[in-house]
């Protein structure tokens, strides 16, 4: 339990630097004279450099440790902060963001962390625990950097460089590392018997997705889909129609952080424990389509102040929703993997999550500016209905589930 807390406390910083510049990033290149149409092909090179590293990341943590990969992965980050901070072109913000993406590609390490920590029973509560931590990391961190732009422009990305390399520190120092030492053979490497490459992991989640694994997987996935559509439009429909500004944003993004720690800290356990992972997941994507399928109305029928509240009322559905549904699908994929490859297996999620974040911001910022400001949070909710669809084809009494 103890390296539990250790592991949310550094995930919980690393989420801050992220979020710190991650909502400035669309004003950044508007100032850099970016067309609208580019915002999402920014936001979505994270996911791109996130979606090849991410599998290779798993790998290498399940043959050399997931301690030296999440500091190596931790250092990349704080490097692509001070690039944000310096960049003066749109060439510099997309290198931020590729560097950001190989640092953040360790996501899946951390989710493999859990389950080498963690009795079956338990991840998926300790999975909700750490999706807390990231998530208060999401509520602070825009606050940090909204406050820190009013110090200059490069204030933000020097401000996160500084925060994660003091936490890189801090993980070298108090991050153990959660596989047995009995592991490891006589090169000092972890002992993994002959299994698949990366590429044949990712073949095999594309070509088997009726396995009992890849089916969550694709339920996953699919959810992550609609909550990048959301994120790759958020701030500029903000802007475009409440008027929110690149100093106001930070007062906006926190919603998602603090309705995801509250729920993940609190009600996810229970759901689990109550309903099991199945039922939880189900749940959590009828929220998620109510809170997309509602979010566009209250701007298309009333005045932006009496719209204002609605539109954060539904707003709020949506981390609901995923936290009840990722942490539920996660620990799902765990229980139904092979212990030696739970790196490379939540490596592979990691990928198709990362082809998700650049799918989804790209095709956002196209409807938004061709289709309308709302279509992109309906073409969202089309998607969660798939979704949906998958997972109430899960049955609680699944034979596989409960063998778990």
């Amino acid at each position: 339990m103890k390296r539990l807390w250790v592991l949310m406390a550094v995930c919980f910083v690393d989420m801050m630097g992220l979020m710190l510049v991650a909502p400035l990033m669309p004003f950044y290149a508007l100032d850099l004279k970016a067309p609208e149409w580019l915002v999402g092909p920014l936001i979505a090179s994270f996911a791109v450099a996130q979606l090849i590293s991410s599998p290779v990341w798993g790998k290498l943590s399940d043959r050399y440790g997931r301690r030296p990969a999440m500091l190596i992965g931790l250092g990349a980050s704080a490097f692509a902060y001070v690039i944000f901070g310096f960049a003066t072109s749109l060439w510099m913000l997309f290198a931020s963001r590729i560097v950001q993406g190989l640092g953040g590609g360790t996501t899946g390490v951390a989710q493999a962390y859990v389950a080498d920590t963690m009795e079956p029973r338990e991840r998926a509560k300790a999975l909700g625990w750490l999706s807390a931590a990231t998530s208060a990391g999401v509520v602070i961190g825009p606050f940090i950097g909204s406050a820190a732009y009013n110090f200059g422009r490069q204030a933000p990305g020097l401000v996160a460089a500084v925060m994660v390399l003091v936490n890189v520190f801090f993980a070298w120092k108090w991050l153990p590392e959660s596989r047995a030492a009995q592991a490891r053979g006589p090169s000092g490497h972890f002992v993994v018997p002959e299994g698949r490459s990366v590429r044949q992991a990712l073949l095999e989640i594309v070509r088997q997705p009726a396995t009992p694994a890849h089916r969550v997987i694709w339920i996953y996935v699919v959810g992550m889909l609609a909550l990048n559509v959301v994120i790759g439009v958020l701030a500029l429909y903000l802007k475009d129609t409440f008027a929110i500004s690149a100093r106001t944003i930070g007062y906006f993004f926190p919603i998602f952080g603090v309705v995801g720690v509250i729920m993940r800290a609190t009600i996810v356990g229970w759901f689990n424990a109550r309903f099991g992972e199945i039922r939880t997941m189900q749940i959590g994507t009828i929220s998620l389509l109510l809170g997309l399928a509602l979010m566009p109305l209250p701007a298309s029928l009333l005045t932006p102040a009496r719209a204002m509240p609605l539109f954060i009322l539904f707003l709020i559905l949506v981390p609901m929703g995923t936290a009840l549904l990722f942490p539920a699908s996660t620990s799902l994929v765990s229980q139904r993997t092979d212990r030696h490859e739970l790196g490379l297996v939540m490596g592979a999620q990691q990928t198709f999550r990362g082809i998700m974040s650049i799918v989804g911001p790209v095709g956002a910022t196209l409807a938004f500016a061709t289709l309308g400001h709302g279509v992109p949070f309906l073409l969202a909710a089309c998607v969660v209905a798939i979704a949906g669809v998958l997972a109430f084809r899960e049955r609680p009494h699944d034979p596989v589930a409960a063998m778990a």
